[in-house]
């Protein structure tokens, strides 16, 4: 496990999402999450979704229009399986993921070997403190962006209603090397995205309890 994830002495995120360690069980990234990384971001060539789970952030990637490769070290029927990120030596121009929690710091080191243009995690925004990362990542590799959510982000398992909002605050983290050495840059998403997202589902939910018309 990773120490650093232990702030101030306090407990480390909750079990439920490190479920993602055990292979069946994963929580998919609302897909309004990563919509407000391809509107606000610009990408050239491949797009490399390492952590895929069931396509659910492929998928989005994919509106950009960039070629996307999509695997994960599970099989959940999305993509390639077997390939375990932290020790693959394949290259792709744009990198783009969400981590599990627990090998965050292990993603960016891997993706900034294997992005040639940029590496993109969702990451809680905590991620910035610790005195480790400081010496270790943002020392020497610091993100060109961090694009702060100020729209909570809640993570369910696979199925289950969404409903509610989630207590952590999360952040896009870009390391963009045609970009690289200059001081971090910290903004903050556009509202929105989340209310249009759970309105749009709401609709679709009302759609399906509707009694089929015969003709």
């Amino acid at each position: 496990m990773d120490s650093t994830y232990n702030l101030n002495g306090g407990l480390k995120p909750t079990v439920k999402r490190f479920a993602d360690l055990d292979g069946p069980d994963f929580y998919p990234t609302p897909t309004w999450a990563t919509r407000a990384l391809i509107d606000n971001e610009s990408f050239e060539g491949r797009i490399w979704e390492p952590a895929c789970g069931d396509g659910t952030m492929a998928c989005v990637l994919a509106e950009t229009g960039r070629p996307i490769d999509a695997t994960d070290l599970y099989d959940r029927g999305f993509g390639e399986s077997g390939i375990d990120f932290l020790r693959s030596s394949r290259t792709a121009e744009n990198i783009v993921t969400n981590p599990p929690f627990n090998s965050a710091e292990g993603f960016v080191q891997a993706g900034l070997r294997q992005a040639t243009r940029k590496l993109c995690l969702l990451l809680r925004l905590a991620f910035l403190e610790g005195a480790n990362r400081q010496k270790t990542i943002f020392t020497k590799n610091p993100p060109a962006r961090v694009w702060v959510f100020s729209e909570r982000i809640t993570f369910y398992p696979a199925g289950a209603e969404v409903k509610g909002s989630g207590t952590t605050a999360y952040a896009w983290f870009i390391w963009d090397k045609q970009t690289g050495g200059r001081a971090t840059e910290l903004k903050w998403l556009p509202l929105g995205y989340k209310i249009r997202h759970l309105a749009s589902a709401k609709l679709e939910a009302e759609a399906s309890r509707k009694p089929m018309l015969l003709k």
